[in-house]
């Protein structure tokens, strides 16, 4: 009998991780919503997130947490970065220490400024490790078997090996890092940086703004890192450069899609309450700020966008206060 996994989420990527861990394991998921977990078990298709993509035999959905949880040897939290704390609080009497959780989102909480696996381990007691599984990996693609790269990191480096065994098929290749707040922090920023990048194709400039914005926004990724405690050789790894790549220029980026439209001059309110997903770098743009007032760090990009987001400043405003900015060598901390 295979060993069972649980995804919490139900949402694009939740969704394709299940259906990729299905080819080994038995695969309950979790969603919020009893009736949609249960159209989601007539149709034995996410109509919604993943059209077309039929679950498999060995694939059920589920409104009850704790059945989802049960027996099961993976657990991974798949639900935006704004209800990561409410899942582990209403999960943690359900897990034990033999049981993995594998945190899928990307974020930092605006506050206490813990990253996804921080609120975790500090809410859930008893599990045998938390790993973060982070990378260039859009939904549309991994779903459709094309061939992507992704790391689990934990300190404790075969807790993430486990992770890695279990996600690897031949489209998925995993790989294993010990630095899991790097991984994490350059998760959670490059968001922010690929909204920037989208207000430039909004705008309609050219291929030299998009990367010099990428560029400038990978140094403020590793100098929050730096001072975060984060290893800088993963912020040119996949959790890092990958990531940013994959967020500032695809097509299925909604954070890049989130920036277009601004750069077309809607407001922020109408394309999030249009949007069917969650934007992470939006929320996240404001905790991200926060933290790294709190560290002293100057990131300009992040704290104008800030402004463009929540102060309904001027695009046009922020780009002349960039170019303005005092002359710095390049590799300035």
């Amino acid at each position: 009998m295979k060993q069972k996994v649980a995804v919490l989420g139900a949402g694009s990527w939740g969704n394709t991780l299940a259906i990729l861990l299905a080819s080994k394991y038995t695969v309950t998921m979790w969603e919020f919503d009893a009736k949609v977990a249960e159209l989601l078990n007539t149709e034995k298709e996410n109509k919604k997130f993943l059209p077309g993509i039929r679950f498999p035999d060995n694939f059920t959905v589920t409104n009850d947490l704790g059945s989802a949880i049960k027996n099961a040897y993976l657990i991974i939290f798949a639900v935006p970065s704004f209800a990561i704390r409410s899942l582990s609080v209403n999960a943690a009497q359900f897990i034990n220490n033999t049981q993995i959780i594998v945190s899928v989102t990307k974020g930092i909480e605006d506050g206490t400024f813990m990253r996804m696996t921080e609120i975790i381990d500090s809410v859930v007691p008893h599990k045998k490790g938390v790993v973060a599984l982070s990378g260039p990996t859009h939904a549309e693609e991994v779903s459709k078997k094309v061939p992507s790269t992704i790391v689990a990191a934990c300190k404790d480096i075969s807790v993430a090996e486990e992770v890695q065994k279990a996600f690897m098929t031949e489209y998925l290749r995993v790989y294993t890092n010990e630095d899991i707040i790097g991984v994490e922090i350059g998760a959670a920023v490059k968001n922010v940086i690929a909204i920037i990048a989208g207000i430039s194709d909004g705008i309609g400039f050219g291929d030299n703004t998009k990367a010099a914005l990428m560029t400038r926004g990978m140094a403020e990724i590793i100098r929050l890192g730096k001072k975060a405690g984060a290893n800088e050789k993963t912020f040119s790894g996949l959790a890092g450069m990958g990531d940013l790549i994959v967020t500032c220029c695809s097509k299925h980026s909604r954070n890049r899609h989130v920036g277009e439209l601004l750069g077309k001059g809607q407001k922020i309110d109408e394309i999030t309450s249009s949007m069917a997903m969650v934007a992470e770098g939006v929320k996240n743009c404001k905790s991200i700020k926060n933290f790294a007032d709190k560290l002293s760090v100057e990131m300009p990009l992040t704290e104008e966008l800030y402004k463009i987001i929540y102060e309904n400043d001027s695009i046009m405003d922020s780009l002349k206060r960039l170019f303005s900015r005092k002359e710095k060598h390049e590799h300035w901390e």
